[in-house]
């Protein structure tokens, strides 16, 4: 089975939660027997790299611009897939790349979209860009073959939302990194950061208004909290938005840019306490990260955060920077308690990608056994 993918930035070690996923999903999948091409955006990649743990890399030019990026590169990728990958499946991530989705179907091949949330939700979208992004999602869910969703009650929307294709939508959620943390030890946390283990807050995201930082920076301020706040991440495109959350920085408040490998490992393990503030998501992967790393997690209380499962005290109200302060100040007192061993079987990479991989094969009449996740 020869599968290409196309949506993502790139892989490996992109910002992003899609190719986070597609980072963990498919080298997984080449395990299973599978062939997989990732046509990453020229901007994010070095061109010269061929190839990630058995995943083919292809590099394919385009304008690194908040608005056409994504439509221009996929438009140019599904050119590049048919014509020189030739692949069995093509496999398109997010809604806005899905607005292709007859393009690749007129030109042949089989189509499986990755919905990985409600984009036009972003507040970063104006009303023109939320037009295509829903155009999109139609489009994907009528025209692909199959659609994979996310996120467990956006899957039961969009089924009742098109009933007459409600049988091509699946639900097959992110996961979260096992074992990685077992043996890293603290002194693996960054050293240009002034923070000590269990004394500090963490977020991570891109620097961008639906992440909800700001929110975070003023429920921070207005809490009692004795920890330090940390915020990992960086903005794809510099605005005003990005500019104003750097310039809060200070000695308690850390803007800590990007990070990776064991640095950013280390940040999750050795965390107080991780925070998603954010107004929108498909599936947070950071959350998952977190919690597989141990960690206690207070998340806004949107639809796909609250599909994790979590105890009522590891919500607060979105928006709401006087809850979320309430949340910091009373941390002591608070049942975070998560189970863990559930967690894990539910949010398995592992499994995932075999799911993933079925439900690949049958667009190819190809069978394949499915690791069953726990419900």
């Amino acid at each position: 089975m020869k599968l290409c993918a196309v949506g993502l930035r790139g892989i490996p070690n992109v910002m992003g939660g899609i190719e986070s996923h597609c980072q963990q999903l498919y080298p997984r999948m080449v395990k299973e027997g599978a062939d997989i091409t990732v046509i990453c955006r020229s901007p994010y990649v070095d061109s010269r790299n061929k190839e990630f743990e058995g995943v083919k890399l292809r590099s394919v030019w385009t304008l690194k611009h908040k608005f056409f990026e994504t439509f221009l590169h996929t438009f140019l990728a599904i050119i590049y897939a048919r014509f020189v990958v030739k692949p069995d499946v093509l496999h398109l991530h997010a809604i806005g790349p899905a607005l292709f989705t007859p393009l690749a179907r007129l030109l042949g091949m089989k189509v499986l979209v990755t919905h990985h949330g409600a984009d036009y939700d972003r507040q970063k979208w104006n009303s023109f860009a939320k037009s295509l992004l829903k155009t999109g999602e139609s489009l994907g869910i009528r025209f692909a073959n199959k659609t994979v969703v996310v996120g467990k009650s956006l899957t039961a929307r969009l089924q009742q939302a098109h009933p007459r294709h409600a049988r091509k939508i699946c639900y097959v959620p992110n996961g979260a990194l096992t074992g990685v943390d077992a043996n890293l030890s603290a002194d693996k946390l960054p050293r240009d950061l002034d923070i000590l283990p269990g004394e500090y807050i963490l977020t991570v995201g891109r620097l961008v208004p639906e992440k909800g930082f700001h929110d975070l920076v003023e429920a921070y301020r207005k809490s009692n909290s004795d920890l330090k706040l940390v915020v990992v991440g960086s903005a794809d495109h510099e605005d005003a938005y990005s500019r104003a959350l750097l310039e809060q920085a200070s000695p308690n408040i850390m803007i800590a840019g990007r990070r990776s490998g064991d640095e950013l490992h280390a940040l999750y393990k050795f965390a107080r306490v991780f925070c998603l503030p954010s107004y929108h998501e498909g599936l947070p992967i950071v959350a998952l990260e977190a919690i597989a790393a141990g960690t206690q997690v207070v998340l806004s209380d949107i639809t796909p955060n609250t599909d994790i499962g979590l105890p009522e005290d590891c919500y607060f109200k979105v928006g709401d920077t006087d809850h979320l302060a309430t949340k910091f100040t009373q941390l002591e007192s608070l049942n975070l308690q998560i189970d863990q061993g559930r967690f894990l079987e539910t949010f398995n990479w592992d499994n995932i990608a075999v799911e993933t991989y079925d439900v690949v094969n049958s667009l190819t009449g190809t069978t394949g056994v499915t690791t069953r996740r726990a419900n």
